[in-house]
């Protein structure tokens, strides 16, 4: 049985922690967007409510049907939260859009949801994906919308009269349809109930103790589930100050503006925030300085303040494999990195490491509430509370992943450890056929490949080679070197020692023949990697086909494909 003491639902579920914030801490900040040239603005737990309250109102007024799919378009913002409770208050359901969809994808998902109207929030490129939106489909903008034929949210804030009381949705009711960004195959509407944001945010209180006083910063996609329940759902639970990032461009001065209490990342940011600072202090000289007691505690102090994360009690790392080697370079620092597990379909939270309990290669063990077993193929299934009720619209697609006893089947394959650890060593569909009959699973190989920094992400593949091959895209230091013939050498000389001891780790039916070195950036923009940087294998495969012969005829172990 999983462990953990009994959730209390009714009390939690997401509306009723928004009025209980608005009674008990009225004029505490709650949000705070950035909004330009330097300027703030803050929303107070009363006035996002007022504010949601007239949103609310207004929706009801188009008569739309109850539990209609109601959709948002639009980056991480303040109003991207209320336009949620808004839809939430009115009686609908939230259909939250990734940023960066093309129109195509935009069209088919509105298409597939039902949806009976859309907010649209900041964004870049609203003139390319408008045309994916139907004409006649009610449309509502913010101030940080882009121009467009919107009814705006301020019009309707400053007009309409307020919905009155405290609606409440059941707990048992359908909350959201998140469209799940897919490494793989078209989008599939994940259904959420509204007790999926009670039980899971209970239980991240639960187990890591978060309180009032809490900061976040708001960056990764609010459309992925990763920030639904690391920001939405625990802001609404312990009533945490939410600060927004602003751009990219920003994001470290957002960071040391927010000095988050409590801070989620993916493996790229993490490498990237390290090379940041080896690029200003080089390894050897940061680890001597490490070793004076004196000098010690001031330089530990003085990176994480530089880096915003200096006030971090809770800091996870998750939707790809980090190297072990960074996880103990952050703890040198006094920052602990715990990795977490989870899919859309469970909410994203099916496994954490505690505190203390690191095991290199391996997510921890299931959050309370949960449960893990390995099928007899090795494929990983979840059970918890928290658990999707299934895919919109698609019954024969929802039985192929969710058992009537609750099991979910991720697609993972992996292993468990005594402690009940486990480790993911693959997916399911990811294994591929080498020219001579064997199988080969990447995820392992591009683990052991990712730990060198040079690497900022890795592609293991070769269906119908005789040996499998990876392909490196470099991170922007390591390119900038390349262009230097001494580093060059130096760069490839090590890349190859890399290749040899990886291979001499694996079966020889999974050795790499050669790793291709590429410099163009796998980013959500190009389509090669997800909102969470998970790289789309497929895609990968099909946007180097063509250069796959000439990198194996060129028999290096080390390819230089730029």
């Amino acid at each position: 049985m999983p462990e953990g003491t009994p959730l209390e639902i009714e009390q939690n579920l997401p509306l009723q922690r928004l009025y209980h914030w608005a009674r008990v801490r009225a004029d505490a900040p709650y949000m705070t967007q950035p909004l330009g040239g330097g300027r703030m603005r803050e929303f107070t737990w009363a006035e996002t409510l007022r504010q949601v309250r007239c949103v609310a109102a207004w929706l009801q007024r188009l008569q739309l049907a109850p539990g209609s799919r109601v959709g948002i378009l639009s980056k991480n913002c303040a109003h991207w939260l209320m336009m949620d409770y808004a839809i939430w208050m009115a009686g609908h359901v939230s259909v939250p859009l990734y940023p960066t969809l093309m129109a195509e994808s935009v069209h088919q998902i509105v298409e597939r949801s039902g949806m009976s109207a859309l907010f649209v929030g900041k964004l870049d490129g609203w003139d390319t994906m408008k045309t994916g939106v139907p004409a006649d489909l009610p449309l509502i903008g913010c101030e940080l919308s882009p121009p467009g034929d919107f009814v705006r949210w301020e019009d309707v804030v400053a007009h309409t009269p307020p919905l009155q009381g405290e609606p409440v949705r059941r707990a048992d009711e359908l909350a959201t349809l998140i469209y799940t960004s897919g490494t793989t195959g078209a989008p599939k509407g994940v259904m959420h109930r509204f007790a999926t944001f009670a039980a899971t945010s209970l239980t991240m209180k639960e187990t890591f103790g978060f309180k009032e006083n809490e900061r976040m910063l708001s960056y990764l996609p609010l459309s992925h589930v990763a920030e639904r329940i690391g920001t939405e759902a625990n802001s609404l639970q312990v009533g945490a100050h939410v600060y927004f990032a602003e751009s990219l461009e920003t994001f470290q001065r957002d960071l040391q503006r927010a000095r988050p209490t409590v801070f989620f990342s993916v493996p790229r940011l993490w490498v990237k925030f390290q090379q940041g600072v080896l690029a200003k202090m080089p390894a050897r000289k940061l680890e001597r300085l490490l070793r004076i007691p004196i000098a010690r505690t001031l330089v530990k102090k003085k990176i994480l303040r530089l880096l915003g994360l200096d006030a971090v009690r809770f800091a996870a790392t998750g939707a790809a494999p980090l190297p072990e080697d960074v996880i103990l370079w952050y703890r040198r620092l006094g920052l602990e990195l715990l990795e977490v597990y989870g899919m859309t379909e469970n909410f994203g939270l099916s496994h954490v490491t505690r505190p203390g309990q690191f095991r290199s290669g391996y997510v921890g063990s299931p959050w309370p509430h949960s449960e893990c077993r390995l099928a007899g193929s090795g494929e990983v299934l979840t059970r918890a509370p928290w658990t999707m009720m299934g895919y919109y619209e698609q019954p024969e697609k929802t039985a192929e992943v969710l058992g009537a006893d609750g099991w979910l089947h991720t697609g993972d394959l992996g292993e468990i450890d005594a402690q009940g650890r486990l480790r993911i060593t693959g997916r399911v569909k990811e294994l591929f056929k080498t020219s001579k009959g064997k199988y080969v699973a990447p995820a392992p190989i591009e683990n052991l490949l990712g730990r060198h920094t040079a690497i900022e992400a890795i592609c293991v593949t070769g269906s119908g080679f005789p040996q499998p091959f990876a392909i490196a895209m470099l991170s922007a230091e390591a390119v900038h070197e390349a262009h230097d013939p001494v580093r060059h050498k130096v760069l490839e000389t090590s890349l190859a020692e890399l290749l040899k001891s990886v291979n001499a780790c694996v079966d020889h039916h999974e050795q790499l023949s050669f790793i291709a070195l590429v410099d163009t950036p796998w980013t959500v923009d190009n389509g090669l990697v997800t909102p969470t940087m998970k790289i789309k294998r497929n895609v990968l495969e099909k946007y180097y086909a063509t250069q796959f012969e000439p990198w194996a005829a060129a028999r290096s172990p080390v390819v230089w494909a730029f």
